[in-house]
């Protein structure tokens, strides 16, 4: 499908789904549109949707995705063409009009010298690594909203082996794996009669022969599988997890597991995540900067 078929049901934002410079578009329901643009958030004045517009706009391109969303399916979430992500939520659930937020990923082409280039990591960070990667270490990426984990994965991902066979698990395809053999996959909620959870994807995804396993977010119950494949060969493993640092990332990671192994205890789950993990690299962003505040190497 063209990205340019999805523009005119946005008009009113076509010319920022355009803007290279543009990183994140928020419509409120009170009809505000805010930008984030050189990691600065600002708010943009005369931009108007006529009466009903953006909810007719929502519903066409969810059609067109086929996805829904009316009053008993108000959420929304899908990658557009041009692989920005798209989020929707609609009335009952927000009032008085939809709630959208548009991430468009300028920075999915950048390299590990952009980064450096911005201070988002050092040179001798981006070397440790870059190296980490090529070995096969078990990396997890921390932070928060906004900081930066899908770029940092992305480039990171560069250091990855030609020859090797890299699997992709994410809820809305975000990541870009600049590598000749990839296969993508993304959990379905609301398309399918029975959910295809990142879980159920996980599992299946084991069977395809993966030499390197991608998870873009690591939020639930496939912290049991994807720890489990870890110990059983599966190296060079690339995640993300929310977290506000980088111990507090083994500690949430450490309850998801616990919560999909209902008999484990803290101390065990503690012994597997230590097996299993190499590293975390947890990100700040401060002031609109993002950067890599601490890189925490795990023991067993």
């Amino acid at each position: 499908m063209s990205f340019e078929i999805i523009l005119p049901f946005l008009k009113p934002i076509q010319h920022l789904l355009k803007a290279a410079t543009v990183s994140e578009i928020m419509i409120n329901p009170d009809s505000s549109v805010w930008i984030e643009e050189d990691g600065a958030i600002q708010l943009l004045s005369g931009i108007l949707f006529a009466d009903g517009a953006l909810l007719t706009g929502l519903e066409v391109i969810a059609n067109r995705f086929g996805k829904k969303l009316d009053a008993d399916s108000p959420i929304l979430n899908l990658r557009l063409p041009d692989g920005s992500r798209l989020a929707a939520t609609i009335p009952p659930i927000v009032h008085p009009q939809p709630l959208v937020t548009i991430r468009k990923f300028t920075s999915r082409n950048f390299s590990m010298d952009d980064l450096i280039e911005r201070k988002m990591l050092t040179a001798e960070q981006a070397a440790i690594l870059a190296y980490a990667v090529r070995r096969g270490d078990n990396l997890l990426i921390s932070g928060g909203t906004s900081t930066g984990k899908t770029t940092l994965l992305n480039v990171l991902a560069d250091a990855i082996p030609n020859n090797e066979r890299i699997l992709i698990i994410e809820d809305t395809a975000e990541l870009h794996i600049r590598k000749p053999h990839v296969v993508s996959a993304e959990a379905q909620t609301d398309t399918h009669k029975h959910p295809v959870t990142f879980d159920d994807l996980l599992k299946a995804a084991l069977r395809h022969r993966p030499d390197r396993i991608i998870l873009g977010e690591i939020r639930g119950t496939e912290a049991r599988t994807l720890l489990d494949s870890m110990n059983t060969g599966h190296r060079g493993t690339l995640a993300t997890i929310h977290a506000s640092s980088a111990q507090g990332a083994l500690l949430r990671l450490r309850t998801l597991l616990m919560r999909g192994t209902s008999s484990l205890l803290p101390a065990e789950a503690d012994a597997e995540i230590h097996t299993s993990i190499h590293c975390v690299i947890h990100i700040d962003r401060k002031d609109g900067m993002r950067h890599v505040r601490e890189i925490l190497e795990v023991t067993s």
